[in-house]
């Protein structure tokens, strides 16, 4: 099946680098040169993969990537010339994949997107839940519930979610994790997993001060924690 990519950038000669070099590599590229028409796009589209700039008129990758979090998972990469920590902490705050600076090798883009698809597709594992107090972890409709709430994850979130669930009570080095995680195409350091893990912990409704799902060992790494009977 071909997958469908669409590209967010302002620059028209970068919309038709992109489309040229992917589409030579069988994927469907659609286009948008802002915020808003990525957004109708989306909706109309339901395109696997986004590659976003961040500079855009009318509406910038940040406003895009706030608007599309709330609705959608669709993995995102940020392709931008921004290269200061503060971007790309901002970037996987609200819910970026992955995060790849300007100027970059197409080859380098190629692999980077191959493993997040990787990371967002469908596993074989279909019938695997994993149920740890009130959160459950379904594998194959790759979806979280706390009781019967959905909680909207980031393919990656998923997959540190379900590393944690499946060992409660025992502590996961940073470097195991991350190592893991590797197999599903991550190339963010042990810094950038503090980033996820908040994130995560803020999707979960966690107390950071008295943590009902993931507990920080200082040092070491995270335990989730398990359920007091």
């Amino acid at each position: 099946m071909t997958r469908k990519i669409l590209v967010v950038d302002d620059t028209r000669n970068v919309q038709v680098l992109l489309s040229d070099f992917l589409g030579s590599q069988d994927f469907e590229v659609l286009t948008a040169s802002d915020g808003c028409e990525a957004l109708e796009i989306v909706h109309d589209a339901s395109p696997d993969l986004i590659l976003l700039d961040i500079m855009m008129p009318n509406m910038d990758g940040y406003q895009f990537i706030s608007h599309l979090r709330r609705e959608s998972s669709i993995p995102v990469i940020m392709i931008t010339a921004k290269q200061q920590e503060a971007d790309i902490i901002r970037g996987f705050d609200l819910g970026a994949d992955d995060y790849i600076t300007k100027p970059f090798r197409m080859r380098e883009l190629l692999v980077r997107m191959r493993a997040v698809l990787r990371r967002a597709a469908p596993r074989e594992s279909k019938d695997v839940i994993i149920s740890v107090g009130d959160l459950s972890l379904d594998c194959g409709k790759h979806e979280v519930r706390r009781d019967e709430q959905v909680i909207e994850l980031t393919p990656l979130e998923f997959q540190i979610l379900e590393i944690l669930m499946k060992s409660p009570g025992k502590v996961i080095k940073r470097a195991v994790i991350s190592m893991q995680l590797m197999e599903f195409g991550y190339t963010g350091s042990e810094a950038t997993l503090k980033i996820h893990i908040r994130n995560l912990r803020i999707k979960l409704g966690d107390d950071l001060d008295q943590p009902r799902y993931i507990e920080t060992v200082f040092g070491l790494g995270y335990r989730f924690v398990e359920p007091v009977e």
